[in-house]
């Protein structure tokens, strides 16, 4: 066994259990939104699904095209692809659920604070 292919058998498995973890936080945040008590908690339990149930098996995916037996014209852009995803996906999704979770408490939403509101000290008397 050559060290290239010791490198692909790693990247494989690393890639593989990537997806586990993201299968994992996908099933964690299902049971979050089904169980927690209000719509904020629900709304963590929808960004972890989100980033968590996303990012880890793109990257899974971008690091198991690269232990194809394709020339790399066919794997390099496979790869290329997943990682940009990837980076969109944190970048934009914990934005998105802030302006969500914003907007809901602008308009009202039931709020049940267990300490304090940060939030409301923003708002005008």
């Amino acid at each position: 066994m050559d060290l290239m292919s010791l490198i692909r058998s790693a990247l494989e498995v690393v890639g593989l259990t990537l997806l586990g973890v993201g299968l994992f936080c996908n099933v964690v945040g299902a049971i979050g939104m089904v169980r927690f008590p209000n719509f904020y908690v629900r709304l963590h339990a929808a960004t972890v699904s989100s980033i968590g149930g996303a990012f880890y098996p793109i990257l899974g995916v971008a690091l198991i095209a690269l232990t194809l037996n394709e020339p790399v014209e066919v794997k390099l852009p496979i790869a290329t692809g997943c990682i940009l995803v990837a980076v969109l996906i944190v970048l934009t999704s914990p934005v998105g659920a802030h302006a969500i979770a914003r907007a809901a408490y602008k308009s009202g939403v039931k709020f049940e604070p267990k300490a304090c509101d940060m939030l409301k000290e923003d708002e005008n008397p």
